[in-house]
């Protein structure tokens, strides 16, 4: 019953300020010094981060004299958000009382689809269940403001569509939609250097991790393909289109070739070289990825990322056939980034793709003996640990039988060099 009493006067405590005439006492109120102390009180607190404190002379100017500043509802939700961690039996009516924050903000202050972006956004954030009505307010906002309209808009405008999406309620069509959307609102922001490029940046990963899970290679391809100009001077368009089809492994689309080789040709990076790496091996252009990879190398100075170039190198040298090249090329991996799980695994297979070079049956499954120690070296690796446990199952089969190393001389336990261009001690090993 309490609870119940609580919600109404919550409710009934803000919106009394629809019978206050606000016109005819001026933008104090009846009671200018009170609303000026009260107004200065809260702040104050507010400042501080004593939300507690703030919240009683806050609710009083924000009833009294709801005209008398525009901080009243730009910190009002701070407050309010804060109220409902500790008070959560009433959140519910909390959360009504934000919403009519931004409301009477549109009243006194105007900028109705700044707020209603700011509204939707908050909206989403404190209850997911009224997604879709967070979205009635994020498409009104978009509609009102277009290219202008805020980060907090076009982040939520898509990210309640995905919430959506998950509740069944929208479509994956309506994700890729949504998407184009707000690309649109993005790009024109980076492009024009607007003062709110810098958060569109920021915000363009998030709203990429949502929306990737959604889109398959044809999809993103579409997608970029109709806003793909071969003569764009948009550095961050080109990132974020090579960026994202690298992401979903379509790195085989021509307009991931065609984007990368802008891209290089705008910003020669260490970056840019390494998608050109990437870009000629599915092309089948080996000395070209080498060559790419080896730029991408010398201009990073930052040895993690050097050492995942190092690894792109490691790639075009093996697609080349130069499998020792390939393995020198891990190992400064691994200079750079001792343990590293990816690149023993990426040594694991440079063995095995090898194993065709060496002749004779048996010495080619003995080249299994050094992939599995490369496979078991990766599997002490948290993030490799699954995959590297699944190719020593699947490479162990290939090890040679106990008759064949018999014939062969070999004894299983014992220390065997592996010959061919892989010289290499390892234990030998049968697969019966």
């Amino acid at each position: 019953m309490i609870n119940k009493m609580m919600k109404k006067i919550l409710v009934l405590v803000v919106a009394i300020v629809t019978v206050i005439s606000v016109n005819a006492q001026g933008k104090f109120g009846a009671d200018e010094q009170k609303c000026k102390e009260n107004l200065s009180m809260f702040r104050e607190y507010y400042k501080q981060k004593n939300y507690p404190d703030a919240l009683k002379p806050w609710r009083w100017t924000y009833v009294n004299c709801p005209a008398a500043s525009g901080n009243i509802y730009k910190n009002g939700p701070k407050i309010i958000k804060e109220r409902m961690k500790v008070d959560k039996a009433n959140r519910a009516a909390y959360i009504d009382t934000l919403m009519m924050i931004f409301d009477q903000r549109i009243q006194y202050f105007g900028k109705e689809g700044y707020v209603l972006g700011l509204k939707g956004y908050e909206l989403i954030g404190v209850d997911k269940k009224r997604s879709e009505e967070a979205l009635g307010y994020l498409q009104k906002s978009i509609d009102l403001d277009g290219n202008n309209s805020s980060v907090q808009a076009v982040y939520g405008y898509i990210k309640a569509v995905v919430n959506l999406e998950k509740s069944v309620i929208k479509e994956k069509v309506d994700v890729l939609n949504a998407y184009a959307v707000v690309s649109e609102i993005i790009d024109y922001n980076i492009v024009n250097e607007t003062k709110m490029a810098k958060n569109f940046m920021k915000y363009s990963v998030k709203i990429e991790d949502l929306f990737t899970p959604y889109a398959n290679c044809d999809d993103l391809v579409a997608l970029f393909s109709s806003k793909f100009d071969p003569l764009t001077e948009d550095i961050s368009f080109l990132n974020r289109v090579t960026k994202v089809l690298e992401d979903k492994k379509c790195s085989s689309y021509q307009l991931f070739f065609d984007a990368s080789s802008r891209l290089y040709e705008l910003d020669p990076s260490a970056s840019s070289a390494d998608k050109m790496a990437k870009m000629s091996i599915a092309k089948g252009k080996s000395a070209d990825a080498i060559s790419f990879a080896k730029k991408a190398i010398e201009m990073e100075e930052d040895g993690n990322q050097k050492a995942i170039y190092y690894l792109g190198l490691a790639d075009a040298y093996r697609n080349s056939g130069s499998f020792a090249s390939a393995r020198n090329a891990v190992y400064s991996a691994l200079e750079l980034r001792s343990g590293w799980g990816e690149a023993y695994m990426n040594l694991g297979n440079i063995y095995i793709a090898g194993a065709k070079s060496c002749a004779g049956d048996f010495e080619k499954s003995t080249v299994y003996w050094v992939a599995v120690d490369a496979f078991s070296k990766a599997r002490a690796d948290e993030d490799t640990k699954e995959r590297a446990s699944k190719s020593i199952n699947t490479y162990s089969k290939y090890f040679p039988t106990k008759e064949t190393c018999f014939f062969n001389g070999v004894e299983a336990g014992k220390s065997h060099t592996v010959a061919c261009w892989i010289n290499k001690a390892t234990t030998a090993r049968t697969s019966d």
